[in-house]
């Protein structure tokens, strides 16, 4: 993998309380942190090949996590937005459990390659966990998701 996981992911693209109750209102809110973090090249088309993923099937992995992704040349590198919800998003899990941990992933068309699949299964592997996913949960300051999160290894 080109870059480390702890590298695609800025301070600005990680809201400790998303605002959305649904799944569209959260990836929408998603797409706002991973533009505000490190600025789309074209929201729009982003947002149209994470909706496109989407259709295709569930990105919710069950354990309260969901991890939509996308690949367009509406974003210039790749990035990873994070995002909580203490209400918890029906997100469609195999298990039927809302996500609480919400995680975007963007890669450009050009570049993807299996990168996004590197990085996906990196993230999941790493929140199968219990106790990270409960740190990541209990975590106060965007300062505190930055640290948690750097210790997957890349």
């Amino acid at each position: 993998m080109s870059a480390a996981l702890a590298e695609l992911i800025l301070p600005g693209s990680i809201a400790l309380e998303v605002t959305a109750d649904t799944k569209a209102a959260a990836l929408e809110e998603l797409v706002g942190l991973l533009d505000a973090g490190r600025p789309l090249a074209d929201r729009a088309l982003f947002t149209e090949a994470v909706l496109a993923r989407e259709a295709l099937s569930t990105t919710g992995l069950g354990e309260g996590i969901a991890i939509p992704h996308g690949k367009s040349d509406g974003i210039a590198a790749p990035a990873i937005a994070f995002a909580r919800s203490s209400r918890g998003i029906d997100w469609g899990s195999p298990d039927g459990t809302p996500a609480h941990l919400l995680f975007l992933i963007g890669v450009p068309e050009a570049a993807a390659g299996d990168e996004h699949l590197v990085i996906l299964a990196k993230l999941a592997r790493t929140l199968m966990r219990d106790e990270f996913r409960q740190r990541l949960l209990d975590a106060a300051t965007v300062e505190d998701v930055l640290t948690i999160l750097g210790e997957i290894a890349s």
